[in-house]
C-alpha cells in the first residue's frame, strides 16, 4: 500500500474491511487521500451500513449482492474479496457462480430492453428478444434473490423497463419494498465505493 493509505486510517480501515490487500490506488483515491478528504469518512460509514447493518438481508445475501455490483463494474480485485467473504458468510461455488451468470445475463437484457425503450417503435417492441434465459426459470440463488440480484443490476444499469419488471417480480416471490429499498442503496453504495477505487 502507499504511504497515503497508511496514513489515512480511515481508509486503509476500510480496504482492510473488504479484504483488499492488493489494492494499488487509483488516481480517484489518490485525489481524496491527498487532502484527507471528509468524504472517505462517510464512504467507509456507508459501505459498512449497507454491508454489516441490514435489517432486510442477511449477510451472504449482503455480500452476493455486492459481488454482482463488483463483477458488473469489472472490478476485480473488489470482487475476489467479496467472493472470499461470501465462501466465509455459508455461499457456495455455485451461488458465486450465478451471481456471475446473473450479472452477465443483466448486462445483455438491460441494453436490449433500454433500446426498446429509447426507441418506442412497434416494430422493435412486437419482434421476440430470442435472447436465451434458461437460468432463470430454476436458479441455484433461488427465484426471490434472483430477481432481486436482477433488479439490483437493473438499477446500476439504469434500465427503467428491467428494474419495473424485477421489481414487481421480485415482490411477487414474496419480498418486501423495505427488503427491495435496502438491496438497490446496497448497490448505490457499492457503485459509488467503485468510482473512488477504480
Amino acid at each position: 500500500m502507499s504511504e497515503s493509505i497508511i496514513q489515512n486510517e480511515t481508509f486503509s480501515n476500510l480496504l482492510n474491511d473488504l479484504q483488499l490487500s492488493d489494492y494499488a490506488v487509483s488516481a480517484n483515491a489518490q485525489a481524496l487521500l491527498d487532502v484527507d478528504a471528509r468524504y472517505i469518512r462517510d464512504l467507509k460509514i456507508n459501505v459498512g451500513n449497507v454491508l454489516n447493518n441490514t435489517q432486510y438481508l442477511n449477510k451472504k445475501e449482503a455480500l452476493l449482492l455486492a459481488l454482482a455490483v463488483a463483477v458488473n463494474e469489472k472490478h476485480t480485485v473488489l470482487g475476489e474479496g467479496f467472493s472470499r467473504q461470501a465462501l466465509e458468510a455459508g455461499a457456495n461455488e455455485g451461488e458465486l457462480a450465478e451471481i456471475v451468470a446473473c450479472t452477465s445475463l443483466m448486462n445483455t437484457n438491460n441494453i436490449f430492453y433500454r433500446f426498446r425503450h429509447f426507441t418506442n417503435k412497434e416494430f422493435y417492441q412486437n419482434h421476440p428478444a430470442g435472447i436465451k434465459m434458461s437460468i432463470m426459470m430454476n436458479p441455484v440463488l433461488g427465484k426471490e434473490f434472483f430477481e432481486l440480484v436482477s433488479l439490483v443490476i437493473s438499477a446500476v444499469n439504469g434500465c427503467e423497463l428491467c428494474v419495473r419488471s424485477h421489481e414487481q417480480s421480485v415482490l411477487q416471490h414474496g419480498s418486501s419494498e423495505a427488503r427491495v429499498l435496502e438491496a438497490v442503496k446496497l448497490g448505490a453504495v457499492l457503485k459509488g465505493l467503485i468510482t473512488v477505487l477504480a
